[in-house]
């Protein structure tokens, strides 16, 4: 059973995602907040796999919790996915650099919000494909450090290769078609590199990507 929490300022929201989470045998809502304050204490209190997170909420925002949430070593089990609209493009790598393992927009697909926490409650990051490549472009312009390609100097030259595709957005299925491998050893690459640069999921590498310049904006994968 993978444990969710909920954390919108806006009750009909959470009711939703509420409605449509408990409707799979997998899935289990373990408790909603309104505010950042009541997140964390939630998180901590329930221990969850997954929180969706709002990020405008009173009392501490999404990205305030997050940021403890991921910092807090009793909680290394909790996923946090981002909330967000489009129009919140500013606040899109700041959650990153929080530690967020994924992101939604409010008005996702069904079937994606679903798809989404079963693939953070596995580990994985990087949700819906569209959702995804449109977002890596907006958060590119969000990481202005300059490249600094000495970050990879531990990495094989195959590591470097899974990198970028995982920088533009590829899964491990479709990493391996591109590299000729099984998603197996895909996901085994994807391991180690994350091992390597201490990593805590794949959005982590995604940011790594941009900022060593193995991915720059424009080069997302279609």
């Amino acid at each position: 059973m993978i444990r969710v929490a909920l954390a919108d300022d806006q009750h009909l929201i959470r009711a939703g995602f509420r409605s449509l989470l408990e409707a799979e045998p997998d899935l289990e809502v373990v408790g909603e907040a309104a505010t950042g304050e009541e997140a964390l204490a939630l998180v901590r209190r329930e221990r969850p796999d997954v929180v969706l997170m709002d990020i405008r909420m009173p009392d501490g925002d999404g990205l305030w919790a997050t940021e403890r949430i991921v910092a807090d070593p009793a909680l290394a089990g909790t996923r946090v996915v981002v909330v967000t609209t489009f129009e919140l493009d500013e606040y899109v790598a700041q959650a990153i650099r929080a530690g967020a393992s994924g992101f939604l927009v409010k008005d996702t697909e069904p079937v994606e919000l679903i798809r989404a926490v079963r693939v953070v409650a596995a580990g994985d990051a990087l949700l819906s494909p569209g959702v995804t490549k449109r977002l890596l472009e907006r958060v590119a312009s969000g990481l202005t450090q300059p490249p600094d390609a000495s970050r990879l100097a531990h990495l094989t030259d195959r590591e470097r290769e899974v990198l970028t595709l995982v920088g533009q957005g590829l899964t491990n299925e479709e990493i391996g078609r591109e590299l000729y491998l099984s998603p197996l050893t895909a996901k085994t690459h994807v391991s180690r590199i994350m091992g390597k640069l201490l990593a805590r999921d794949r959005v982590q590498l995604v940011v790594v990507a941009y900022e060593t310049g193995l991915v720059t904006p424009g080069r997302v994968a279609e």
